[in-house]
This record gives structure tokens, C-alpha cells and sequence, in this order.
């Protein structure tokens, strides 16, 4: 559910400024200043979505940028990958002012793409955080000095507002068709048909680079992967490609239930599944990360 930035025409055009994405909500509605916190992050390959639990910290998918180079280097002290994050709501139009803080990606290494559950092979441990700290951070040449920072995200960017990590176990009390609120940047329609083609015409993605939100379901189960993954109905609205990484939310609270991960479906019109970030190993990995990254909550 990451989006390469090189991928769909619109991204193309928005080579100068961004790099390839992932998805956004599908039939959401534009956020505007209702989630503040939740940011667009990219390495200059891959985009995904996170959310700033501090001044400090954001939490976002392992899948995200685990297995590519970043194009912003590296931390100089601990080596882990330069990002960047942005909560301009609007990136589709070029905004000489738009702020852009650099941090540093962390990711579980227990994660692997293809090696266990999840319908396309997702392990478990799909998470990461993004570490805002100036040590060995730093900003490619040639950028602003005055919208290109390194270390921690001033309260006023986001409204003094942030994502709250969960209880331990809170999605084992969801009932069924409980809401959910989803937020993220990226996909949120596909164009189908626009001429001829060679071969079977496939659905492109449409719009993209727009904070969306928009309200899903929980889909109660007991299958093999539910006490890693929270499953979402298809519905009339679900996430796609650019969602990655960004927030299940207990609907009406900046509570985060899990992280975006994968779905399925050719246009991102099947159910939703985000890794769990109430369980002890989720919770207990995202506290180490933390402290070993030199981030606080």
C-alpha cells in the first residue's frame, strides 16, 4: 500500500517536488486541518503515510522503505535512513513555503516481505518510527534553509495535537462493524478507459498527494492473522496505495489502533489490513526503537 513515486501521471508532474508515493483514502473526503498530525513521509523512492506521536517521534510501516535505498543518505551517527515529512494537508499545488522536517527511519527487522502471514505473504512486525533529532541528521544541498529542518517538530505545526498509542489489547474489545477513521495521503480514485490501448485497458490511479480521511468498519474475525492484523470491510470507503504506514483510529480520537498495511483488489476496493500496534511485541518494539533512536514521548 506504498506508492512509487515514479508511478501515475499526476506523480510525474510532481517530479520536481516529490518523489514516487503511496495511496490515499478511497472514498474519503479532504481532511483539511482534522488530523494535523498525520504526515506525508518519502526517501525519494517510495512515499507512504506516518503519524507524530511527539515532538520526537512518528510511527509509520516497516514496509515503507525497508527495502530501498534512501535517496537522502544516511544518518551520519546511527546509519539509519534520511526521510522526510511534510503535514501540508495540499501537495498537489507548489507552495514556496510548505515545511519539510528530516528525519531518521528505524524499522523492525523481524520483518520480511513475502516470508509469512498476511494474503500477499506479509510477516508480521510490519512497523517503523521516523526519529526527529539533529545528530547526524541532515538536508540535501540546494534546499531552503528556512522550510528544511532537522530536529524536533515544533507543537505549532501540528496544533499541539498528536497520535496516542493504544492500551495493550484494545482491538481485541472492538465489536463488529465498530468505525474506524483512516487518514492518508496518496491514491483516491482510479481513472478507467481514456483511449485506446494495447491489450486489456487496466484501471491507472487518479488523484493523489491530498490528506484524505474517511470511515471504515472492523471486521471482526478469528483467522490465522488476527492477532497481528486488524481487518477492515470493503466498504464505501478503504485505503490504498500511499495509505502505508498511516493510522487506524478509534473513530473520534487520535487513539491508533494499527498501521496501514496491505489490501487487496485490483482498484483498492477489497478489505483492509493494518498491523496491530496494541499488542506486546508491537508495543514493546516501538519503546525500544524509540529510546535507542534518541526519540521521546
Amino acid at each position: 500500500m506504498r506508492f512509487r513515486l515514479a508511478l501515475a501521471a499526476c506523480a510525474a508532474l510532481l517530479a520536481a517536488v516529490l518523489p514516487a508515493s503511496a495511496g490515499a483514502i478511497i472514498g474519503g473526503q479532504p481532511d483539511g486541518t482534522n488530523h494535523p498530525y498525520v504526515a506525508y513521509a518519502d526517501n525519494g523512492v517510495f512515499a507512504c503515510s506516518a503519524t507524530l506521536l511527539s515532538p520526537t517521534v512518528m510511527l509509520t510501516a516497516a514496509h515503507c522503505f525497508s527495502d530501498s535505498t534512501s535517496a537522502y543518505g544516511v544518518n551520519t551517527v546511527t546509519g539509519g535512513s534520511i526521510v522526510r515529512t511534510t503535514f501540508d494537508p495540499d501537495l498537489t499545488h507548489a507552495n514556496p513555503s510548505r515545511v519539510w522536517h528530516w528525519g531518521t527511519y528505524y524499522f523492525d527487522h523481524d520483518f520480511a516481505i513475502g516470508s509469512a502471514g498476511g494474503l500477499p505473504g506479509f510477516d508480521t512486525h510490519d512497523v517503523a518510527i521516523i526519529v526527529f533529532n539533529a545528530a547526524g541528521c541532515h538536508i540535501p544541498t540546494n534546499r531552503s534553509i528556512l522550510t528544511n529542518f532537522c530536529g524536533p517538530v515544533p507543537s505549532g505545526d501540528t496544533s499541539g495535537q498528536y497520535g496516542l498509542l493504544p492500551s495493550q489489547g484494545l482491538v481485541d474489545t472492538l465489536r463488529n462493524q465498530t468505525p474506524v477513521d483512516l487518514v492518508g495521503y496518496g491514491v483516491r480514485d482510479y481513472v478507467h478507459g481514456g483511449g485506446p490501448c494495447a491489450g486489456p485497458c487496466k484501471p491507472v490511479p487518479g488523484d493523489v498527494f491530498t490528506r484524505y480521511a474517511g470511515q471504515a468498519n472492523v471486521f471482526a474475525s478469528n483467522d490465522v492473522i488476527s492477532s497481528e492484523f486488524l481487518k477492515l470491510h470493503a466498504n464505501k470507503v478503504g485505503v490504498c496505495h500511499g495509505d502505508s504506514g498511516g493510522p487506524d483510529l478509534v473513530a473520534g480520537t487520535s487513539t491508533i489502533l494499527a498501521v496501514n498495511s496491505f489490501g487487496g483488489g485490483q482498484t483498492c476496493n477489497s478489505n483492509t489490513y493494518s498491523y496491530r500496534v496494541d499488542t506486546p511485541e508491537a508495543l514493546s518494539w516501538i519503546a525500544n526503537a524509540i529510546q535507542l533512536g534518541g526519540g521521546s514521548l
